[in-house]
């Protein structure tokens, strides 16, 4: 008799053993679990943008002979996306390299619409309205009314900080200088229960072991940290990645993490008005020392960490995406700093001479 029930019975009607039926709801299962999954990576790794190290662990991976679907699997992406890669960053001989690969994208992303530069030639005649002293917004509104010439004035803005930065005089052309406008480090007001410089013993002016100054140095898209800690005395720096960014608590965390060996030492430390210090009276309450906050815009108030910063720039230029420096190169840097000799201290290293002080 022929079966019409399928899986479900036998030739005469009787029902297959228990193991069968069970070894066929497993396979069924096995099938539907893979089919899930395979779906939900195709959903998870859809327009995901690769990075460098992944392509040059795709490079790797070609040079090793490995299979592209284990490469993708390597790397957590669709192997569409592999093939993708391999095919818009291939070079002129066909073959796949990850540094041009990563260049070629990232020109390719240039040239998106909604990240076209600004032509020079209106850039030049905004730098020239602001010379004028016309303000951001009256550049913006004139040029889009007058000349049709779109542009926001957030991004003028944008310009004439970038220039300050760079030690321009374009913000002198700004009636309030830019000290109206919230800058990148923030304000005293996003500080609670800030303790300012003023109320700092003046014992501590760095002529003495233990005070120590911290501030952050932040990524291009402001989503990305590295925490920087220097002892006053000896200049001696301390470096980490910040992994969830400018997170106040977890800032807090590190700097427990990096300043506990040193605890009966610390007597003071000293930052800036960065929101990402907000969590002051946590370090406060983890190492017993106190923080005190410099005025508003007054680097010079903490200049041993701001020269800090400044050395490690020569390292992490300030285009530089922090996802290209890994935890150990971050490391590197903070030991050739250390074994550099600083004309402060007579020439001498600040690993030295910050580890007198635990003979």
């Amino acid at each position: 008799m022929k079966n019409t029930a399928g899986d479900c019975q036998t030739a005469g009607g009787a029902k297959p053993p228990k193991s069968v039926r069970i070894n066929r709801q497993h396979n069924l299962t096995k099938k539907e679990t893979e089919v899930s999954l395979k779906l939900t990576i195709m959903l998870l790794m859809k327009y995901k943008q690769l990075t460098s190290e992944q392509r040059y662990a795709i490079y790797l991976g070609l040079e090793e002979g490995t299979s592209k679907k284990d490469i993708a699997l390597r790397i957590g992406v669709h192997i569409s996306t592999l093939y993708r890669e391999l095919e818009r960053n291939k070079n002129k001989r066909g073959g796949y390299s990850w540094r041009p690969a990563h260049e070629m994208a990232g020109e390719r992303k240039e040239r998106l619409p909604g990240n076209r530069s600004t032509p020079p030639w209106i850039k030049e005649k905004v730098l020239g309205l602001i010379r004028e002293d016309w303000s951001p917004k009256q550049i913006s509104g004139y040029l889009k009314k007058h000349e049709n010439i779109a542009i926001s004035h957030e991004t003028i803005y944008k310009w004439i900080r970038k220039d300050k930065q760079n030690g321009g005089e374009l913000y002198k052309h700004c009636r309030h200088r830019l000290k109206h406008r919230k800058r990148p480090v923030g304000s005293a007001k996003n500080i609670p229960n800030r303790t300012s410089i003023h109320e700092r013993p003046e014992e501590a002016d760095g002529s003495r072991f233990g005070d120590f100054e911290m501030d952050t140095i932040i990524g291009p898209n402001h989503s990305e940290a590295i925490l920087t800690i220097t002892e006053r005395k000896t200049n001696y720096l301390m470096i980490q990645k910040l992994p969830k960014g400018r997170d106040s608590g977890e800032l807090a965390k590190e700097v427990f993490k990096i300043l506990l060996p040193f605890k009966d030492k610390l007597k003071t430390i000293t930052t800036d008005n960065g929101s990402e210090f907000a969590a002051h009276e946590l370090i406060t309450k983890m190492l017993g020392v106190p923080v005190y906050f410099a005025d508003p815009y007054c680097s010079w108030q903490k200049g041993a960490i701001e020269n800090g910063n400044k050395l490690i720039r020569q390292y992490i230029p300030k285009k530089a995406s922090f996802k290209d420096y890994s935890d150990e190169d971050i490391k590197k840097i903070q030991y050739k700093l250390n074994r550099r000799p600083r004309e402060k201290l007579d020439f001498n290293l600040p690993k030295n001479e910050f580890y007198k002080h635990f003979v």
